[in-house]
This record gives structure tokens, sequence and C-alpha cells, in this order.
């Protein structure tokens, strides 16, 4: 099974495909994309759409794991972000990628158990359960990669769940 995890963003989205063969969940390309500011909004989210089906034909995944929104404060960032997630939304589901959507505290929770912990703490997790052997620096790429590692424990809960 092999899915690709988005972090949705504007000027940074965090990208990661990961693959779980047997038991064993492993990263298979993470990284963080970024569009360049100089850009007018279209130009940005036709850059981001490229790349999203850039990793798709190369990686071939069957699912898109994407984080749903939630924003407190700048309105005009909330729409922007929402905009380039449609984005990115509509070109996986163009491909034919199952698209499932998490909540930050999903997030959390499946890859700390405690749906507070810090994103030091998500790091932590994420560098264990994976073995995560590059040098990332990009707060996004390891929320992509935590979207990747929810979609599999999600995934794994609902098999247990319908072999009840």
């Amino acid at each position: 099974m092999r899915i690709l995890a988005v972090d949705p963003g504007y000027e940074k989205i965090g990208l990661a495909v990961l693959e779980k063969i047997s038991v064993k969940e492993v990263l298979l390309f993470s990284e963080c994309f970024k569009t360049l500011r100089e850009e007018k909004h279209p130009a940005r989210l036709a850059v981001l759409g490229k790349e999203i089906v850039r990793v798709i034909k190369k990686f071939k995944p069957k699912y898109l794991a994407i984080e749903k929104l939630f924003f407190a404060g700048n309105q005009k960032t909330a729409m922007l972000v929402s905009e380039a997630r449609g984005a990115i939304i509509y070109e996986a589901s163009r491909a034919g990628l199952q698209v499932a959507e998490y909540t930050p505290l999903e997030v959390k929770v499946a890859v700390t158990g405690y749906g507070r912990c810090t994103k030091e703490q998500v790091k932590f997790m994420v560098e264990k359960l994976l073995a995560v052997k590059k040098k990332i620096k990009e707060d996004d790429e390891y929320d992509a990669i935590a979207l990747g590692l929810t979609y599999f424990a999600r995934e794994k809960h609902l098999t247990m769940a319908s072999r009840a």
C-alpha cells in the first residue's frame, strides 16, 4: 500500500510518499516543496499542481492523506491555503487516488498518542517510527510524514474493526 501524504500550504508544502510492506512502514520520498513569493497566485497554484502530478506519476500512490485546515487567525492566508489544498485534492482525484483527511489532533494522537503534544514530540516519534536517515529541515516535511503514518494507523484500526 503506497500513499502520498501532503501537509498543505501556500508557500511551503510538505510532501511524503510512504509504503507499507507487510507490517513495516517505509519512507520512499519526502520534501518541503516551495512556491516562489514573486509569482502571482494562479501561477503558484499551477506549479503546485504540476509538482503533485509529478510525484504521483513517479511513485504511483493509491491514496492521498491530507491535513484538514484549522485557522483561527489570518483569513487571507486561510483562503490561499484552502485554494492550494483544493488544487492538491483535485490533482490527486484526477489521478484516481482515494482521499483521506485528518485534523492536526488526529495526526498527533496517531503518531504520539497525545493530542496536545509539541511539534518536537511529533518529530521525535516520526524519526523513531520510520528510522528516518536523511536530514529534514522543515516542519512541513515532518508534518507530511506524520500524515502518512496517521493514514496507516487509521487504516489498520479500520481493518481491525471490520474484522470484529
